[in-house]
C-alpha cells in the first residue's frame, strides 16, 4: 500500500460515539472517505448493505480470509469483521484520506503493517458513561451489554498503544480535534 499517512484508525470501545464522530468527519472534510467493513452480523434496524457495512456469511468471510483480501479482520463478540483491502487502496490511489473506523483488535493489526498509519483511540468521559450509551442504543440484551463493558475494560487498558487517545466528551470538539491531527 502506497501513501500510508492517507490512512486513519479511529478506533475505541463500542458505545463510545465512533460512528457519530465519523459522520461529523465526513461532514466536515469531503477528502476522508470512510471505509466500508464486511460482518457476519446481522443487520440493526435502518443499516443497508454496502452502505453501512457488507453483510457476509461466515462461509464467504472466511473464503475472503484465506485468499488475503482483507487488510484486517477479527472476531469481536461472535461476530467477524474485516476491512476489504481493494477499496482501501483504490481510495488512497485516488487522493482520498482513509478513514477506518474498527475495533481494537484490527486496529492493532494495522499499525503494525502500516506504521505511518495515524492511529485514534477515543475513550468515554467515564464508565458510567459509556454503559449508559450503550443502554441507550436499544440494540442488544443484557448479556451483550455486559459483553461489551467487560470489553470495554481490556480495549480502555491499551489505548495507550495509539498515537493518540481522545475524551469524547463532546463530538463537535472531538472531530475537530481529529481534522487537526489529519492535517498535521
Amino acid at each position: 500500500m502506497k501513501n500510508q499517512k492517507k490512512l486513519i484508525i479511529l478506533t475505541g470501545p463500542s458505545g463510545v460515539g465512533k460512528g457519530t464522530v465519523v459522520k461529523e468527519l465526513l461532514g466536515r472534510d469531503r477528502n476522508i472517505w470512510l471505509s466500508i467493513s464486511a460482518t457476519t452480523r446481522e443487520p440493526r434496524e435502518g443499516e443497508k448493505a454496502g452502505e453501512n457495512y457488507y453483510f457476509l456469511n461466515e462461509e464467504k468471510f472466511k473464503e475472503m480470509i484465506e485468499q488475503n483480501l482483507f487488510l484486517e479482520w477479527a472476531k469481536f463478540a461472535g461476530n467477524y469483521y474485516g476491512t476489504p483491502l481493494s477499496s482501501v487502496n483504490e481510495k488512497i490511489k485516488n487522493g482520498f484520506t482513509v478513514l477506518l473506523e474498527i475495533e481494537v483488535e484490527g486496529a492493532k493489526q494495522i499499525k503494525e503493517k502500516f506504521h505511518n498509519s495515524l492511529s485514534i483511540f477515543l475513550l468515554p468521559p467515564d464508565k458510567e458513561e459509556l454503559e449508559k450509551r450503550i443502554r441507550n442504543r436499544g440494540t442488544e440484551n443484557e448479556e451483550a451489554i455486559k459483553k461489551r463493558l467487560s470489553r470495554a475494560d481490556y480495549e480502555i487498558s491499551v489505548s495507550n498503544q495509539f498515537d493518540f487517545a481522545l475524551i469524547n466528551n463532546n463530538v463537535d470538539e472531538t472531530a475537530e480535534r481529529i481534522i487537526k491531527l489529519i492535517q498535521t
